[in-house]
């Protein structure tokens, strides 16, 4: 797996350009698709109001979770596309797609303009975002690659990697540059669009850069010729040998590595906005300088590859992943909100209720009603993103809330036709947790900045604790691909190619040149 052939071989300026030329229109490419997630909690509101707060997350969520569903889509679409007509066409199309869907969600009224189409359309837009980075991410790194010299593949594809990490930098920058420039009020009722409508610069910019792109030398020469796939998807899939390799990419690669990219880099936003209550400008600065300090690793860590092998530190970022991200997060509380943490050490909140009267409270589109005591009481707790214990109750109890040692009954919704049990209730288990410690949002004055940028940097970026330099999601997220591709034959002619998207399940095509001339399977 390691080799260093090629090691002192400078690069030239072609290959500048490829490198700079596909990483650039990737960056715009994953802005756009990361501008939907940093705007959840404004797009749920704008697009979703037609159900309660919580289930309005929940939609907003879902639709970004449904540009994932879709990559794996886009990347057997245009794969088979690029492996057809060339990568150069395909990367026009993909930001094309890419961009207009995103200027059109600046541009698209909400749900109290025109009620269910609105989010109708969001979703439509969605998909399509993902279909096109489905067939952008992958392509990029494998024209990158049939530009790449022997041993320095790890090196060349690394700058590839880095444009998701820089793409999401860029979509919290101009977001936070939006709500530096207005108020709250203002960036909440129309600002917001304002990073969705900038998309159309940086599609005029990708579209002059790509136009300026050569085909890669390998296609060409497979065009030349004449053993350029006629039927790629047939021979990616319909062939065990062919389909075998898709599934170890899909189950033994890219399945695990997409819990630790998603949770170290998307995630910990969520975990800052939602669960500790850090104010979301404040979240955006902290992940934006985490990202920044750890691009540089992704380039480093892809020149180590080329020495060492890609295998060793795709499984030492796995387990690093697994034995740290629980202490990371537990830190991460301790240093961002340590008056949550107290709070939750002195006088931790348990829910005292009987388990069979309690429901799973999932009912995004709002045709149930929850009115159990117990479902009175976990909805509350959740709506103020408090943790809780659930303990059970004896007979002849009453279900409550205990707080430390306060304790706040519960209610049967289904009797307060007025609202005032309610309104009582929710005043009780205010007070209860205002005099507990709990904070409604995290006091920006104890939060120890430097700490939570570095548990920031190590979760979103490789780490440096071992002697053996190792790190998690940078290099894990570029490697994948480069490693799978190594497995393969290397002779224009008869080269397999392996779309990797990253979506994490994220399977493109095999085409034609993993066989022999006549296409019968090796």
């Amino acid at each position: 797996m390691a080799n260093a052939a090629g090691g002192t071989q400078r690069m030239t300026a072609e290959e500048r350009r490829v490198i700079f030329a596909s990483s650039l229109g990737t960056v715009f490419e994953w802005y756009d698709f990361y501008l939907y997630g940093s705007l959840a909690a404004i797009i749920s509101v704008q697009f979703f109001s037609g159900v309660n707060p919580t289930a309005a997350f929940i939609f907003a969520l879902l639709a970004f979770a449904a540009g994932f569903a879709v990559r794996p889509f886009g990347a057997i679409v245009f794969g088979r596309l690029g492996d057809l007509v060339g990568r150069k066409y395909t990367f026009l199309i993909t930001i094309l797609i890419m961009g207009l869907s995103t200027f059109i969600v600046g541009l698209l009224p909400g749900y109290a303009a025109i009620g269910f189409a609105a989010p109708a359309i969001l979703i439509v837009l969605r998909l399509a975002q993902g279909l096109a980075l489905g067939g952008e991410y992958g392509g990029a790194a494998i024209y990158v690659a049939e530009h790449a010299p022997h041993g320095k593949r790890g090196a060349y594809t690394a700058w590839i990697q880095t444009t998701a990490t820089l793409g999401l930098f860029l979509s919290l920058l101009v977001i936070l540059a939006c709500r530096l420039s207005m108020d709250k009020e203002s960036f909440d009722a129309w600002g917001w669009r304002i990073p969705f409508l900038l998309s159309i610069v940086l599609l005029g910019i990708s579209v002059w850069i790509r136009l300026k792109l050569n085909e890669s030398p390998l296609f060409q020469k497979m065009k030349e010729e004449g053993t350029l796939s006629k039927a790629p998807l047939t021979e990616s899939f319909a062939r065990w040998p062919n389909l075998k390799l898709v599934i170890i990419a899909l189950i033994g690669l890219t399945a695990g590595q997409a819990v630790v990219w998603y949770t170290g880099q998307f995630y910990a936003l969520f975990f800052l906005t939602q669960v500790l209550k850090v104010e979301g400008q404040t979240a955006n600065i902290l992940i934006g300088a985490a990202l920044l300090l750890g691009v540089p690793f992704f380039v480093l860590f892809g020149m180590l590859s080329d020495r060492i092998g890609r295998k060793p530190i795709i499984l030492a970022g796995c387990l690093l992943a697994v034995l740290t991200y629980f202490p990371l997060f537990s830190a991460l509380t301790h240093f961002a909100n340590p008056a949550l943490e107290q709070a939750r050490e002195r006088a931790p909140v348990v829910v005292v209720a009987d388990s069979a009267s309690c429901s799973f409270q999932f009912n995004p589109v709002g045709t149930a009603a929850f009115t159990s005591p117990c479902d009175v009481a976990k909805s509350a707790l959740a709506k103020r993103g408090i943790p809780y214990a659930n303990a059970p109750l004896a007979a002849g109890e009453e279900t409550r809330v205990t707080v430390g040692e306060t304790i706040v009954p519960s209610f049967d919704a289904s009797a307060d036709a007025d609202g005032s049990a309610r309104a009582a209730f929710d005043a009780a288990l205010s007070s209860a947790l205002s005099e507990a410690g709990y904070p409604a949002s995290a006091d920006l004055a104890a939060i120890n900045y430097p700490m939570v940028v570095a548990i920031l940097f190590i979760l979103v970026r490789p780490r440096d604790r071992l002697p053996f330099t190792l790190g998690r999601v940078a290099r894990r997220d570029r490697l994948l691909r480069v490693r799978l591709d190594e497995h393969l034959p290397r002779d224009p002619g008869r080269r397999v190619r392996l779309r990797m998207v990253q979506g994490r399940a994220r399977l493109g095509v095999i085409s034609r040149s993993a066989m022999h001339p006549h296409g019968a399977a090796r």
